[in-house]
């Protein structure tokens, strides 16, 4: 009997260091895993603020909904459809590690930070003053890395494209970004995504090289710049890479047949005269 206390005891010992393990990893993990989509008590971004939002949905609904967003909308669930169009048709994705338990330490962690007066995930300050032709400039620049990241990131080139940067048009790793200012709804939206990262990508490139408010801001310049361009046809920049490709392929066929048929000529020059001084012997 006394064994099997022991057993109970730690059992519920080993369930509450996990338990509390989790919670200790709820606020970094919010901070690197949810604040490119959301604040607590700083306004809607991509997806809604999650102050006070047990006060909206129960406990085991939110566990739920947190381990596998797109079941609940597959489901037809009212209330998971109603974020995905509040969201102009984004759905929030399984992110990586989430299981019943930290989604219920996420929650403990919002409902704590929703009674502070300002929340640590209230969202980063971005200032709203006019851009300037100097700004956008500066962004221009950081995208297609002719101005290096003070943290020593990778340049935007070297995975996304944009309409009008030249060249090549950049990589296609990652999306298009003419319209991304459009897309995560200015300044706001888009400015947390640049601060944290949260595609499975971007993160672990970005977590030890953030990019500076400074930069972000030029950044936001540019992307803002580029959706008042409108578009988003990169085929001029396939097109491009394709003649110049076939362009280069010619060149070089062209080259090799002119050397072969050189050395073939100075090879066949070379027998004949060989030939020629064995008759004459």
């Amino acid at each position: 009997m006394n064994r099997r206390r022991i057993s109970i005891l730690c059992a519920l010992l080993c369930l509450g260091f996990a338990f509390h393990g989790h919670s200790q990893e709820a606020a970094p993990y919010f901070k690197q895993n949810c604040t490119s989509c959301h604040t607590i008590g700083g306004g809607r971004l991509t997806g809604p603020d999650l102050k006070d939002v047990t006060q909206q949905k129960d406990r085991a609904w939110l566990v739920e909904f947190a381990q596998n967003p797109k079941a609940k909308i597959d489901a037809g669930d009212g209330f998971a459809l109603k974020l995905q169009q509040e969201a102009r048709g984004v759905v929030m994705p399984t992110v990586s590690g989430m299981n019943a338990q930290l989604a219920a330490a996420l929650i403990d962690m919002i409902e704590a930070e929703s009674k502070l007066p300002r929340s640590q995930f209230a969202g980063s300050q971005i200032s709203d003053r006019p851009f300037t032709s100097q700004d956008i400039a500066t962004g221009r620049g950081i995208f297609v890395g002719e101005h290096r990241l003070a943290n020593g990131g990778p340049p935007c080139l070297s995975c996304h494209t944009a309409r009008g940067i030249g060249g090549l048009g950049g990589g296609h790793l990652g999306p298009d970004l003419t319209l991304v200012y459009e897309r995560l709804q200015g300044r706001k939206g888009l400015g947390a995504w640049l601060t944290s990262p949260g595609s499975p990508t971007m993160q672990p490139v970005f977590k030890n090289t953030p990019i500076s408010p400074d930069e972000t801001l030029a950044l936001l310049a540019f992307f803002e710049d580029e959706a008042k361009r409108g578009g988003t046809d990169d085929s001029p920049s396939l097109l491009n890479f394709f003649l110049l490709g076939l362009g280069g392929s010619v060149v070089g066929m062209v080259s090799f047949g002119a050397a072969f048929k050189g050395r073939f000529r100075g090879v066949r020059r070379s027998l004949v005269h060989s030939e020629n001084e064995k008759g004459q012997q």
